[in-house]
């Protein structure tokens, strides 16, 4: 086992060393089951998070221990056939945002050493972004899965809360607290959090979550913050307008918005009693060993015991006050667009002045996940100096999926390399749907036409979380007709008197309710739905055809279905 002494706090350089990235890496990794999901692949994990036998730190030494077992997410990756390499370096205690707060010496920024890395989960955004391995864990509470990826030109994935447990996880504070992934690329992100994420009774604050199944589509509304800080730097600014157009390419629609309730949700996670919450995850070790938490995340977290009961209280009152405000600004935009980080800050700045250009860092990250948000931090660009510019997407809980779908498109439109490694980014692949929540309601549909599988309304169903049951035929009591001047062209279903009908082929799909509603909105005169008999006996919904309709229209019935009618007549 290779484990890294602590520097010197007094010898602190100023200028980061790549070695400061891992904390620990075993002799032999920790290798995962084989043919799993994940088989191939080799991950890192954040130093407060356990691996077995292996000793967590949090970047304190005074508080290592040698867990017991594995944390929760680690079980899982191991399960899906992951190689786990080593435990990597962090802001100690999950506090911070800047890379520089470790014994064990400052993370540098992958494009340049005289610049932090971002933290606090600063040694697993480095070894990704280096290409040592394939992704890592992060733990997010501020930010902390968020800024070191869009310093270091890497996907951030922070998961809705309570989506990935978080038992076996040093908790910064445990109710807004989150594993995240860093990655390369978005898919690699997704197929990381497709085996990561899964409902634990063990952890208090783990959920049960439906994730939304639908992308935001070909047009989609952005929300952009009118009130943008880039802390005086010009080239964050430019690279943000860049980023706005880029959005545009892709069919957004700009929405600007007031941020000041973002803002003010933001300042309460360390201003006020919420920050209580740090105390509270560590009090027991804390109170006894205070003298050996470094500078300034003592200071930050000694301030959360001077806060009574009340005063939390009132600060819960307070942030579900401005979630109430930010609320009513998901019906103007499906997704916000901001910047990950305004700037990038230097380690000898960020030594001089640790609170103030720490607290800068998280601008645009602190209050997303208190108002209970996903986010994803995504390349954009990179600047003229060299360092890299990523922006972050936020939509409400649950949107994980789409934002990772938004994310992968965004990614392939900047050109850029992937990471640090100069290789170029890798073609887009088709993400693998968000898992089906068997426990909401659905409601069995029957298709014939212009739905069929492949054929070009399919996109309707599957953006709605429809899933394709089985290949059926009507009962022997309907007629196909092709209706003229429908786009895309589309067939009618009518049923009619006993002895006049036929069989006709469809398919059945079954959809979430919560999203059936939506889909019928889509369909136009002469279409509707009706309930439809199939040739077994049983009745389904499914599309049938105003009779008017089918006076002056090409009777097909003899074709057995509309998928054998196009392939007769090509271009249909």
């Amino acid at each position: 086992m290779v484990q890294k002494t602590y520097e010197n706090p007094g010898q602190a350089p100023e200028t980061g060393d790549p070695r400061s990235a891992w904390i620990l890496k075993p002799s032999e990794p920790v290798h995962g089951r084989a043919g799993g999901a994940l088989h191939g692949l080799r991950f890192a994990v954040k130093d407060n998070i356990d691996v077995a036998d292996l000793p967590t730190t949090a970047a304190c030494p005074a508080f290592a221990r040698t867990a017991t077992s594995h944390a929760s997410v680690v079980t899982r990756l191991l399960d899906a056939g992951a190689t786990l390499i080593g435990k990597t370096n962090l802001d100690q205690f999950a506090c911070g945002l800047n890379g520089t707060r470790s014994p064990y010496g400052a993370v540098p920024n992958a494009f340049n050493p005289q610049y932090v890395s971002g933290g606090s989960s600063a040694g697993s955004a480095y070894v990704v972004a280096s290409g040592q391995v394939d992704f890592a864990l992060g733990t997010d509470t501020a930010g902390s899965g968020r800024v070191p990826a869009g310093l270091n030109n890497i996907v951030g994935l922070k998961p809705s809360r309570g989506l990935i447990s978080a038992v076996g996880v040093v908790p910064a504070a445990q109710s807004v607290d989150t594993v995240s992934i860093f990655a390369r690329t978005v898919p690699m992100a997704w197929r990381a959090l497709a085996q990561a994420m899964g409902h634990d009774p063990l952890d208090p604050f783990s959920r049960r979550l439906g994730l939304r199944p639908a992308p935001f589509g070909a047009q989609f509304r952005f929300g952009i913050p009118q009130q943008l800080d880039f802390c005086d730097d010009e080239l964050a600014r430019s690279a943000f307008d860049s980023a706005v157009q880029r959005m545009q390419m892709l069919g957004g629609i700009p929405v600007h918005f007031d941020y000041a309730p973002c803002a003010q949700a933001a300042a309460l996670l360390y201003e006020s009693a919420l920050l209580g919450e740090r105390y509270a995850a560590v009090r027991e070790f804390f109170d006894t060993h205070e003298s050996e938490v470094m500078e300034p995340v003592r200071s930050i977290i000694a301030k959360g015991r001077s806060y009574g009961a009340a005063d939390v209280f009132d600060a819960q009152v307070r942030l579900r006050e401005l979630g109430q405000q930010v609320e009513p600004l998901w019906d103007r935009f499906d997704v916000m667009l901001v910047p990950t980080a305004p700037t990038h800050y230097t380690i000898a700045q960020m030594r001089s002045n640790p609170v103030d250009l720490n607290r800068k860092l998280g601008t645009y990250t602190n209050f997303v996940n208190l108002l209970d948000y996903a986010a994803l931090s995504v390349p954009s660009s990179m600047r003229p100096d060299g360092l890299p510019f990523g922006i972050t997407l936020i939509a409400p809980c649950g949107s994980d999926w789409a934002l990772a779908d938004l994310g992968q498109r965004y990614h392939q439109a900047t050109g850029l390399a992937m990471g640090a490694t100069g290789a170029p980014l890798t073609p887009a692949e088709t993400l693998a749907p968000p898992p089906i929540d068997e426990r909401e309601p659905r409601v069995t549909l029957a298709v014939v036409g212009a739905h069929l599988s492949g054929m070009p309304l399919n996109w309707q169903l599957k953006e709605r979380g429809a899933r394709l049951l089985r290949g059926a035929e009507t009962a022997p009591e309907y007629r196909l007709y092709a209706l003229a001047g429908t786009v895309p062209p589309k067939p009618g279903l009518l049923r009619v008197p006993p002895g006049e009908g036929a069989s006709i082929a469809l398919e059945v799909w079954d959809m979430p309710t919560s999203h059936y509603g939506s889909f019928v909105a889509l369909i136009g005169a002469p279409l509707g739905i009706g309930t439809v008999r199939l040739s077994d006996g049983s009745l389904v919904q499914g599309f049938l055809c105003e009779s008017e309709a089918a006076r002056n229209a090409q009777d097909i019935t003899h074709y057995g279905g509309w998928r054998a009618y196009t392939q007769d007549r090509p271009g249909t």
